[in-house]
């Protein structure tokens, strides 16, 4: 993060308090690899009752860590000692050297944990396609005290992997499986190359529930959805995108095991899990490179819930709502073309549209008697509400979403322009 950045008008006060996670330890180390002065690698100890699920970016052109990532997902079914999450560097695009410095840094983690190598997950963030040294990231591992009894330093964690964020990301959720008390919390890092499939950027979610792979794999996948992958900030998806839940396995769970995601016993962490992965990823819309204003996007009546999904990011990703949205302009046409544009089934003379709860158009048509003024006003907010219904199949379908988006300013460009610098 570049301390010259405008912070985000919804940046909290301070960071939130968040409780400890039994079965792990997270704390932030400094490297120096790009940024002086501040901690730039966060570094985390599970216990060996851990165990990971991951979904990552769908570019084609993953980094190395993501590479690394998945290949231990796999080899390793789900188990996890360590974490290793570096910023400055993305440590994508950098071929053999790149998997070299992966590798590296991943085998001296494992070796000061006393792990197996495919207990161990790295992810980095940064600038694409300048080689990553990793002399610096092994000897912040090998000088680290690693203690799995010791206070996780959360707020350091959560700084330690800002690039041009403007605050740290983190929430926290209860929840009870069975008569267990569970804890989750997550943290987050994204401001910019921010679009779903996978997107989130970098986002890391624990609980010291008692959870097999098997069960955590769906559940992340399920939570990603309504979360991460329902929002945008530029369109673009980065090639470093990863988001883990690790289950630390501290509280175990009564029998019979849980098995099956339709477990009754799962609905309340389903939902905690689903909350607060939806509240760090809309700090992440919050703090968009450039930000002055957040979209909130519903979208109903679509063929099925992936077709809203798609009008619904047509809409948030659109440069021309954007920037209206920017510049407080109630030019809803600029709705219709979005939508019109998503290449999904619509109705033209079913489409309907509201702004700030002010109906704009019905049937096809603007309402009779439109009077803008109230509308005018809800845009001048920072938090702008927008529906649509799309009238699919005469008017019964049933696909609906929700999308959150960012607007887009003279601070978004002047802050990519000079990224490197």
């Amino acid at each position: 993060m570049s301390d010259d950045l405008p912070v985000s008008p919804f940046a909290p006060q301070a960071f939130p308090p968040l409780p400890p996670i039994a079965g792990m330890h997270v704390f932030a180390a400094q490297t120096g690899v790009k940024y002086t002065g501040r901690p730039d690698f966060l570094l985390a100890e599970f216990s060996p009752a851990a165990r990971v699920a991951g979904v990552f970016t769908s570019s084609k052109m993953p980094s190395a860590p993501v590479d690394l990532a998945r290949q231990n997902l796999a080899a390793g079914r789900g188990r996890i000692r360590g974490l290793g999450v570096n910023a400055g560097n993305a440590n994508a695009f950098t071929g053999a050297a790149g998997a070299r410095a992966a590798n590296r840094t991943a085998k001296a983690l494992a070796k000061r944990l006393g792990a197996a190598d495919t207990e161990i997950f790295l992810a980095s963030t940064g600038v694409i396609g300048e080689t990553l040294d990793p002399a610096p990231l092994v000897a912040a591992i090998r000088s680290s005290t690693f203690d799995l009894e010791a206070i996780s330093d959360w707020p350091g964690a959560a700084h330690a992997i800002m690039t041009t964020d403007t605050f740290a990301k983190g929430a926290t959720r209860t929840a009870k499986i069975g008569k267990q008390n569970i804890r989750i919390n997550a943290i987050a890092k994204g401001s910019g190359m921010i679009a779903p499939d996978m997107a989130t950027m970098l986002a890391f979610v624990f609980t010291d529930a008692a959870l097999p792979a098997r069960l955590l794999h769906p559940l992340l996948l399920e939570a990603t959805q309504k979360s991460f992958n329902a929002i945008t900030v530029d369109g673009d998806t980065s090639t470093s995108d990863t988001c883990l839940l690790v289950a630390t396995g501290a509280k175990p769970i009564d029998s019979p095991a849980i098995r099956r995601l339709d477990d009754p016993r799962l609905a309340q962490f389903r939902k905690a899990l689903t909350d607060v992965m939806q509240d760090v990823a809309i700090q992440v819309v919050c703090d968009g490179e450039g930000v002055s204003k957040l979209m909130t996007v519903d979208v109903s009546g679509a063929l099925d819930d992936g077709a809203a999904r798609r009008i619904g990011l047509a809409i948030g990703n659109s440069p021309l709502v954007k920037t209206a949205i920017a510049g407080a302009d109630a030019n809803w046409g600029r709705i219709v073309m979005a939508v019109g544009k998503s290449g999904e089934v619509v109705d033209r003379d079913r489409l309907s549209i509201e702004i700030g709860g002010h109906k704009v158009a019905r049937r096809g048509r603007v309402v009779p008697g439109y009077d803008e003024a109230p509308v005018a006003r809800h845009m001048q907010g920072q938090r702008i509400h927008i529906a649509v219904d799309v009238g699919a199949a005469n008017g019964k379908a049933k696909g609906r979403t929700r999308i959150w988006a960012s607007d887009l300013t003279h601070g978004y460009i002047s802050i990519n322009a000079d990224y490197r610098s």
